[in-house]
């Protein structure tokens, strides 16, 4: 499993000329990176007598980005898969129309799955920055900052994600589906960049 190696392992795969890991593994693991800096700051702030007030809401926050940083890391293996199954699905034979037709319905089907799986990716790196709101507020204010850094690495991990979103919905031919998926993608977008520039401008204030 890709998310089983080491991280220098990872990052030599990802430089390689293979295909994949590739842009939708790293927006993947970059929200889990940003997962794992809210856990971070919850563990940093639980037991600390100056934050008594706000554990049960800290603990709630901690399950909720663990949670959140085990779907991400699978999300790595997922883009993987994807990406292979659309690849097949293009390889497939063209010979009679019957293959024409079967190629086609499977080219299509896998480009719908290549696309859910990064606009997923985008939801759950959303979820990332509005956990960081929450500890960059309430949490241990000596590691503010890595608060910060959680929320601009959701904010990565979900414009990255889009792009991923973008490249395979513009050969999809079900119209519905791709307004639909086109729809949440960018109110994602147009709500995390309000809410990332202002946690990254409260944090600062704190610094």
């Amino acid at each position: 499993m890709i998310k089983d190696k080491p991280i220098q392992q990872f990052l030599d795969e990802l430089a390689s000329k293979a295909p994949t890991p590739g842009g939708g593994s790293a927006a993947a693991i970059i929200g889990a990176m940003g997962a794992a800096l809210v856990s971070m700051v919850c563990n940093l702030t639980l037991g600390k007598k100056n934050y008594v007030s706000v554990e049960d809401e800290i603990k709630a926050v901690l399950e909720k980005s663990e949670s959140l940083r085990t779907q991400l890391t699978d999300m790595i293996r997922a883009d993987v898969d994807a990406f292979n199954q659309v690849m097949e699905a293009y390889g497939m034979p063209k010979i009679t129309e019957e293959d024409k037709q079967t190629r086609d319905n499977a080219i299509q089907l896998a480009l719908k799955t290549a696309t859910d799986i990064p606009l997923s990716c985008a939801k759950a790196s959303s979820e990332v920055i509005e956990l960081s709101r929450i500890v960059a507020e309430k949490g241990n204010k000596n590691v503010a900052s890595d608060a910060g850094v959680a929320a601009l690495a959701g904010y990565a991990s979900l414009k990255s994600a889009a792009l991923n979103v973008y490249v395979n919905i513009g050969a999809i031919k079900d119209e519905t589906f791709a307004q639909e998926r086109l729809d949440q993608i960018n109110t994602l977008l147009v709500d995390n960049e309000i809410s990332t520039a202002e946690i990254y401008t409260a944090v600062k204030s704190k610094l």
